[in-house]
Order: structure tokens, then sequence, then C-alpha cells
């Protein structure tokens, strides 16, 4: 299986796998206009790889089957200095 990887021209760090290159007939309307204009990243054989880099490829593998698409977005932003407040037991 190999699948088309596109960044987001709206999303920072946020990509979209699809079956096939330049076919986003699977992909939601509202999640395409969300996205922007798809730049191309790279092509990507699964089944010669056993891991990516961000995402869990088996779950990959699953969404492309079953919806035809993977979107990954970025983990959520960390607010270092509130973890270190509650590390120090002080409140917000």
């Amino acid at each position: 299986m190999i699948c088309t990887v596109y960044k987001s021209s709206r999303k920072v760090d946020t990509y979209l796998f699809v079956e096939k290159r330049d076919n986003f007939d699977a992909v939601p309307e509202a999640l395409m206009k969300m996205f922007g204009v798809p730049k191309l990243v790279m092509m990507v054989p699964l089944l010669k790889r056993t891991e990516l880099a961000m995402a869990d490829i088996e779950k990959v593998k699953t969404e492309l089957a079953d919806k035809g698409y993977y979107l990954q977005i970025p983990p959520p932003v960390v607010n270092l200095l509130a973890e270190h407040r509650r590390s120090l037991g002080l409140n917000d």
C-alpha cells in the first residue's frame, strides 16, 4: 500500500494521508476547507515501513482502509509555566 502525504496550507504541522495522489474524494468537504490547498510532501510505501515519525502506522493503515484518509494533527501545546506551577503545588 502506497499512500500520499499532503501538508496543510492553513494549519501548521497538519498532514493529510490519502490512498491515491490528488484523490480527495473520501475526505469530507468541511475538512478540505479547513485544511486549505494541499501541498504534496511525499509518497510513502506503508507495507515496507514499520513506523512513521509522528503517527502510529497501524492507525494510519486502518483509517486509510476504513475512511480513505488519515488526518495527522500536531499534539497540543503544553504550557510549561502552568506545569511547573502545578509541580510546585501552586494554583493558577
